[in-house]
């Protein structure tokens, strides 16, 4: 009977033991938005970029996320590829890899562009972390030439490496005053959530599959 006694005085201890300790709680998923200005934030206020906002968005749907902003305004390609190691820190799950449009504004070979983004993808998969690549278009003055290679790089390395792209990253933004900045190429508040909005489908999607994999 004594022992039953000190039996059960024991279990109650226990228990009161590990009710005072707090459970141990998963960490975020982790995402880095890698990319130029339109990543960046350029022209907007707190809490009005990109990151930001996918993250508030991915929330409110129930994600225990993280969105860190590493977008650097006017960077090309060749400009992320060389930063890349120290941008994306160890534990990183997911990158959103948003790059190309500085090339493109500056007439750089679309052969460049595609050798650099290469490079970064081989590098995060190399890294084992997995990327939404988010594609660009050139615009129509650079001719149809250049149009159209620069146009192929994004799907053509999507498809190399296996990763699931977001076809044009300014998509419902390009030629909408509206929704832009007076510049004309940057989206303002009101463009972010478009593009928000429109990309969120394949953020879930990627997530999940992150997910399923690990």
């Amino acid at each position: 009977m004594a022992f039953k006694h000190t039996f059960a005085a024991a279990f109650a201890l226990f228990l009161a033991i590990c009710g005072a300790i707090p459970s141990a709680r998963a960490e975020p998923f982790t995402i880095v938005g890698f990319g130029d200005s339109l990543m960046a934030g350029f022209g907007l206020g707190p809490g009005e970029g990109f990151t930001e906002k996918l993250q508030a968005a991915l929330r409110a749907k129930g994600y225990d996320v993280t969105v860190t902003n590493a977008g650097v305004s006017g960077d090309t390609t060749s400009g992320g590829l060389s930063r890349l190691d120290w941008s994306v820190p160890d534990g990183t799950q997911l990158v959103i890899l948003e790059l190309g449009a500085n090339d493109m504004l500056r007439g750089v070979s679309p052969a460049i562009a595609e050798k650099n983004l290469d490079a970064m993808l081989a590098k995060l998969k190399q890294r084992k972390i997995a990327v939404l690549l988010a594609g660009m278009r050139a615009a129509p003055n650079l001719g149809a030439d250049y149009q159209n290679a620069f146009d192929a790089t994004f799907p053509r390395l999507a498809e190399k490496y296996g990763v699931p792209l977001y076809p044009f990253f300014l998509e419902g933004i390009a030629g909408q005053s509206v929704l832009q900045l007076e510049d004309g190429l940057h989206p303002n508040a009101r463009g972010v959530d478009r593009i928000v909005e429109g990309i969120l489908p394949s953020v879930e999607k990627t997530i999940e599959a992150v997910r399923g994999n690990s």
